[in-house]
């Protein structure tokens, strides 16, 4: 028995996050995106004139904000926010949201928001769509000078903390400043590839010239290992815990 689709539609006054989003569900057989709007009133039009499941909605959006959106559509009409701001969490999930995803949204984090939607609807959990030739599966997009950015895995040396923002650093001298936490974008990184070494700092394995029990380089630079990471970190990469260089 074949499985009913996920009709959903994305609603985002920025062509390019719609375009990232659009690309993540299309990874998903279970899920077809029935149309992707630029505003609230394309939205309640798309509503109107198709089945529709599930909305993946922006909050700052003009003339019609994503929560005033939300107070309007039918209750049964289940909503998944996609925004870059957080103060508006408490008041989403009081809206009775689905999932409330930061951007930048990778992959594994909006697979999380869809097995939400399935949970509540008691449905199967969906297995995304394979294709060993799908160029997003080693790269990801990091907003960064009011521009959603795309950024290999294998350019990044490292990712810093500074307060409210990360610090991306690039092969080539090239850096990327984006408003998030080094938690969010470890969750966007493929694990086998990258290592949490400090509160503050995550490292590409594979960009490591050097190592200690204390530091790590990378080409001229040098990463600390805090005390609570050191033995994953060695564990991590095969050294030994004790090591004093």
């Amino acid at each position: 028995m074949r499985k009913k689709l996920i009709n959903c539609i994305i609603v985002d006054d920025e062509p390019v996050a719609r375009e990232i989003l659009e690309t993540h569900l299309n990874r998903i057989d279970q899920v077809r995106v029935v149309a992707s709007c630029k505003s609230a009133v394309e939205a309640f039009q798309t509503i109107n004139s198709n089945d529709v499941d599930l909305v993946f909605l922006d909050i700052q959006m003009p003339d019609i904000s994503g929560l005033s959106f939300a107070r309007s559509v039918n209750r049964n009409l289940k909503i998944i926010f996609t925004t870059a701001y957080r103060e508006y969490a408490v008041e989403g999930f009081d809206l009775r949201a689905v999932d409330y995803l930061l951007k930048p949204i990778s992959f594994e984090r909006l697979m999380q928001g869809i097995d939400k939607y399935l949970e509540e609807n008691h449905a199967h959990k969906v297995k995304p769509a394979t294709n060993e030739h799908d160029p997003h599966h080693d790269s990801m997009f990091v907003r960064s000078d009011r521009k959603m950015v795309r950024v290999g895995f294998g350019e990044i040396l490292y990712a810093e903390s500074l307060g409210d923002y990360v610090k991306i650093h690039l092969s080539g001298g090239k850096t990327l400043v984006t408003r998030d936490s080094v938690s969010n974008i470890a969750a966007a990184l493929p694990r086998e590839d990258f290592i949490r070494v400090h509160r503050s700092f995550i490292v590409n394995r594979h960009q490591i010239d050097t190592y200690t029990s204390d530091t790590i380089g990378i080409g001229m630079h040098e990463v600390p290992i805090s005390r609570s990471y050191r033995e994953e970190v060695m564990k991590r990469l095969g050294g030994d815990y004790s090591l004093r260089l």
